[in-house]
């Protein structure tokens, strides 16, 4: 009992707090400047958002030629057809499940591929931590180049960070305690994929393909961010600075709710709102980066989820 509450309490606990801030947003603006900020989304340059569509579909392509790459070496020549629908599927799920997008993406080209789900998640276990390092590796970054930033508009009182911390440790010690075997199992597991899939790293023919390709996936991201301050006036003219900052922010906030529903648009108004910029237009900006890449992963994951069996008849 204990561990499914776990499991249970780590799938509603992303989503519910996503439901969450969106409530707190709407609670925390008036209703004239909730008005100002549908105006300003209403009123924005949507090919500015077209065009940051188009590099996010390029980071997902990029992704998927990293991962054939990846897969190679582990003898695997996979289809490209294949490899960029298991990557879009992975992040429609992820949008429901935090997480589950790995399992799937893995068991989508074990089954369509004939790989090993072991070796096929390894490698996306080792993708996922190359991830990190350069999201580490940019906040350095961020760090040095910022100035100073006062706290955020918005935030949240001290009891329920407490409780949210609370609840988190709990589930935490209850899992620990009843099932430590299963737990030694699941990181054994994965440390034994991870070892492949770094194997497939070091294997890799042509190195620098692959480091081009880590290095243009955060490139990507970064300008389908960034081209979409042109697309309000009040952000037109914004410097490299906050773009950049308000970038990590959000790139913090995805991995807090489910796709960063709810905190991917608080992240970057906290932000790009500490440069003279109308908080409700900071807001607005948000929301439409955050609207047209989800757009985007649920019009291309379903697509890609109803046509990967059909062209692997």
């Amino acid at each position: 009992m204990p561990i499914l509450f776990f499991k249970g309490f780590k799938k509603i606990f992303p989503p519910l707090l996503g439901v969450f801030l969106i409530y707190y947003s709407y609670l925390n603006t008036t209703y004239a400047e909730r008005i100002e900020i549908y105006s300003s989304m209403k009123s924005a340059n949507y090919k500015y958002v077209f065009l940051s569509i188009c590099f996010g579909i390029l980071s997902h392509l990029s992704r998927s030629v990293r991962w054939q790459a990846m897969l190679k070496p582990l003898g695997f020549n996979i289809k490209f057809s294949n490899s960029i629908m298991s990557v879009l599927v992975a992040f429609l799920s992820n949008l429901g499940i935090p997480r589950s997008g790995e399992f799937l993406r893995a068991s989508s080209i074990s089954y369509y591929e004939k790989i090993p789900f072991e070796k096929s998640f390894g490698t996306i276990v080792t993708e996922r931590v190359i991830d990190v390092i350069i999201l580490i590796g940019l906040m350095f970054y961020g760090l040095m180049i910022s100035s100073i930033i006062e706290m955020p508009k918005f935030s949240i009182n001290n009891e329920l960070i407490l409780a949210i911390i609370f609840l988190i440790i709990l589930g935490f010690i209850i899992y620990f305690t009843v099932s430590k075997t299963r737990f030694k199992n699941k990181i054994t597991n994965i440390i034994s994929g991870l070892k492949k899939g770094l194997f497939s790293i070091l294997k890799i023919d042509n190195k620098s393909i692959f480091v081009f390709h880590s290095l243009f996936i955060w490139f990507c991201y970064f300008l389908m961010f960034y081209v979409v301050k042109f697309s309000l006036t009040e952000t037109y003219d914004l410097g490299f600075e906050p773009v950049f900052l308000a970038f990590l922010a959000g790139a913090m906030a995805m991995a807090l709710t489910n796709g960063g529903i709810g905190a991917y648009p608080l992240a970057i108004a906290a932000v790009i709102s500490q440069y003279e910029v109308p908080y409700e237009s900071a807001l607005a900006l948000g929301w439409i980066v955050w609207a047209s890449q989800t757009l985007m992963i649920i019009t291309f994951g379903s697509l890609s989820f109803v046509f990967l069996p059909i062209l692997n008849k």
